[in-house]
């Protein structure tokens, strides 16, 4: 075994080509004491390499289920964290780059989320009329801050049925970090939006008035996917005036207005089977992260369908997208040399009161 892990720098001058025999061969080498999860998101030189890929509830299912020693997380913090929660103590959860990461995320944090169950406080009883419910982009501390009080975590797959669980237990929703997940969902429940309210963190009382918190149903965070917002209707409009026969597919983290303008909304799997099961020369607008997009894209002209992105303007997630091949073999070789690097470790108390909502979670859309 050598004596310290292997410098980061020299992989910087690696091709992608190099990077890629490197990553390979380490691969063949761990067996099965390694599995990568790759989300959909990630580059292709990465995607490529992924034992299993998907969104972030089929992730989170395959680390709980994974044998393996290492679980290498191609995706962002939150997601690797989920992994660290959820697998074995004889398991170590890695991200091959701490940058990547989720702006959306950085949007709500313990003390701003702590604040704003204590002003709710001021007008209701939040533990017994308040259901905490935090997309699984979030950090572990805010899981761990729902399963504390009776909230639970939800995806984009799971939102509705997440949704419905809570309005079963409590009159209200604080919903965060999401506005759009939280407000898309809660509109396909039928939940008027005059019921829906934004609770700004910067602001007291999140910006609103007493009558505001006691009428409103859902409480929703001020945060938002910087990706997702570069959506817009007139994008929509024009693609339909172009391709009027064109089908129209948006993912939750969208406009309100975008998601209405719409003919399907769903996560990013949900996007990925709608499409694949579409008939034969189908022209599609899609609104979600581009490199899923141009995998579509590349996957589905051998049927003679057209998968085209949303957005004139190219908008890449300069945090989900942040690792990188270099990144990946780097740590790879160093498992093989036996160095773990860019292990995520959740505080164990944290992890036991996150994997309350997360077994939640998994319980109720199970």
């Amino acid at each position: 075994m050598a004596a310290n892990p292997i410098e980061l720098n020299p992989y910087a001058n690696l091709s992608d080509a190099e990077c890629r025999e490197r990553i390979i061969a380490a691969k063949q080498t761990l067996g099965e004491r390694l599995v990568i999860l790759g989300h959909h998101y990630q580059r292709d030189e990465v995607f490529e390499h992924a034992d299993f890929s998907g969104d972030s509830l089929k992730l989170s299912r395959e680390a709980a289920r994974s044998k393996a020693e290492f679980i290498v997380f191609c995706g962002v913090h939150f997601m690797a964290e989920v992994a660290d929660i959820l697998s074995r103590p004889e398991q170590t959860a890695i991200l091959p780059d701490l940058s990547a990461g989720c702006s959306m995320a950085d949007m709500a944090d313990l003390d701003k989320v702590q604040r704003a169950w204590e002003e709710l406080g001021q007008v209701l009883d939040p533990d017994t009329e308040v259901t905490p419910v935090t997309y699984i982009n979030s950090d572990a501390n805010l899981k761990a801050f729902c399963g504390d009080h009776g909230g639970v975590v939800c995806t984009s797959t799971n939102a509705r049925t997440i949704l419905e669980w809570s309005f079963s237990r409590r009159d209200k929703v604080l919903f965060f970090p999401d506005q759009h997940l939280g407000r898309n969902t809660g509109v396909r429940m039928d939940i008027p939006l005059e019921q829906m309210v934004v609770w700004d963190y910067d602001r007291p009382m999140g910006g609103l008035t007493e009558q505001q918190i006691r009428d409103a149903r859902m409480i929703l965070w001020k945060g938002f996917c910087s990706v997702h917002q570069m959506f817009k209707p007139v994008q929509i409009e024009q693609f339909r005036a172009e391709h009027p026969e064109g089908k129209v597919i948006s993912h939750p983290e969208s406009s309100f207005e975008v998601c209405q303008a719409s003919d399907f909304v769903g996560s990013t799997e949900f996007i990925i089977q709608t499409i694949r099961d579409s008939a034969p020369g189908t022209h599609w607008l899609v609104g979600t992260e581009l490199n899923l997009v141009n995998r579509l894209h590349n996957e589905m002209k051998a049927e003679g369908k057209t998968v085209q992105f949303m957005s004139p303007t190219v908008c890449m997630c300069s945090t989900m997208f942040r690792i990188d091949p270099q990144h990946l073999a780097w740590t790879l070789e160093n498992l093989v040399e036996g160095h773990v690097v860019n292990a995520i470790r959740v505080p164990e108390a944290t992890a036991a009161s996150a994997r309350v909502a997360l077994d939640r979670m998994l319980e109720i859309s199970s």
